[in-house]
């Protein structure tokens, strides 16, 4: 194999999955955390077959599937008349077309899932508590003993790693702010499907809503344009409601109540990550969002950060292959597909946000589409086999 060990900075899902994929192949971690204790924030998010798939052969997926919800389809919807425009079913069908599952859950389950599996991993050690605010502070960790192979930016979209890579990605704000919210199944209005992940489409705004076992009730996340907030990803919500609430107001009056009624929204500015190097062509490389944060339209955020960190670790544990030569093949692997992810999420925003005679075009064209011909146009996306 190219190394032996690795040091993971950053212990969100895209470093602990990395930290589980390298053992596997016997490398050791050490994964650094600068909170002292792991409190995920956020609510809930979809982790689609190409995904759940690579959780299986980490041996995490049994105990994710026992607190999350198996949607039968993906919806899209009028966020004016409420009517049905589209649907891709999963469920059994999804299991049986893409031969892994789609399900939803709250973040914290799948963050919890993995450190459970971490720390039961004798391959890696979790420090807590440790900050790394450059790729030479990694070092000074281990200076009694010997310096690790490789270093793993896992830290996000505020990525200090990044800043050891000439020619990285800068990060920039999109313009879009992402509003997250729940609501308990008794105080649902009846248009939400609990059998259903559905987006409710409008006039430059979205809204997605889909069930979660954790909480007993629905995920809502409403995406509008908005301000920059700085470096943050969640702030409280709730003085700027006014300001949600009057982006939805042509929308329907169901819908329009449920947002009015939204208890502590969090507002996330969005931001994503320009093209740039990946790697210093030594020992030093970004996965997830420190490498290609990106908007959230074609929901794979997660899902790639989980395919980044799993082909990572088969490029570097391959046999007879310098480091060098590990990190530029990772990068040529996973750019491609990361491009093409940002097509797919840039088509959807053009779709979910269309207005006027645009907007008329797109439902008389989704009501031609059989849902086996959608499903089938996502099966570059969901039936991906990761190399790992």
């Amino acid at each position: 194999m190219s190394i032996n060990t690795a040091a993971i900075v950053g212990a969100g899902v895209a470093g602990l999955t990395a930290a589980l994929s390298l053992a596997r192949h016997g490398i050791r971690s050490d994964i650094f955390e600068q909170v002292p204790q792991l409190a995920e924030v956020g609510a809930g998010l979809q982790l689609s077959p190409n995904a759940s798939r690579i959780l299986g052969e980490l041996g995490v997926l049994g105990e994710i599937q026992a607190h999350w919800r198996e949607p039968q389809e993906v919806r899209l919807a009028s966020g004016v008349s409420l009517k049905a425009l589209a649907a891709v079913p999963v469920g059994a069908f999804g299991r049986d077309r893409w031969k892994a599952p789609y399900g939803v859950l709250h973040r914290a389950t799948l963050q919890q899932s993995l450190l459970t599996a971490v720390l039961r991993e004798p391959l890696c050690h979790l420090r807590l508590d440790s900050r790394i605010d450059t790729a030479a502070a990694v070092a000074e960790h281990f200076r009694t003993g010997t310096p690790p192979d490789l270093i793993i930016g896992a830290d996000g979209v505020w990525s200090r790693v990044r800043n050891a890579i000439p020619q990285a990605p800068g990060i920039s704000f999109s313009g879009n702010i992402a509003w997250r919210f729940t609501i308990p199944t008794k105080q649902a209005p009846k248009f939400l499907n609990p059998h259903s992940v559905t987006a409710y489409l409008g006039p430059s705004t979205h809204l997605v809503a889909y069930p979660l076992k954790e909480v007993g009730g629905f995920n809502i996340v409403a995406i509008a344009e908005g301000m920059d907030a700085g470096q943050t990803w969640e702030t409280d919500g709730q003085s700027q409601k006014a300001t949600l609430v009057a982006q939805f107001s042509g929308w329907n009056p169901e819908i329009r109540s449920v947002i009015e009624a939204a208890e502590h929204p969090t507002f996330w500015p969005l931001y994503e990550a320009s093209e740039g190097r990946w790697h210093n062509g030594r020992d030093i490389v970004l996965i997830g969002d420190a490498a290609h944060a990106m908007m959230p339209f074609a929901a794979q955020g997660a899902a790639m950060a989980i395919e980044d960190a799993f082909e990572l670790a088969g490029c570097v544990a391959t046999s007879g292959i310098p480091l060098a030569q590990a990190l530029a093949d990772f990068e040529a692997l996973r750019k491609p597909r990361i491009a093409r992810v940002r097509e797919r999420g840039a088509f959807n925003k053009f779709v979910y946000h269309a207005r006027g005679p645009v907007r008329l075009g797109r439902d008389l064209l989704l009501a031609l589409r059989p849902p086996q011909g959608l499903a089938a146009d996502l099966d570059w996306l969901f039936g991906y086999q990761a190399k790992g």
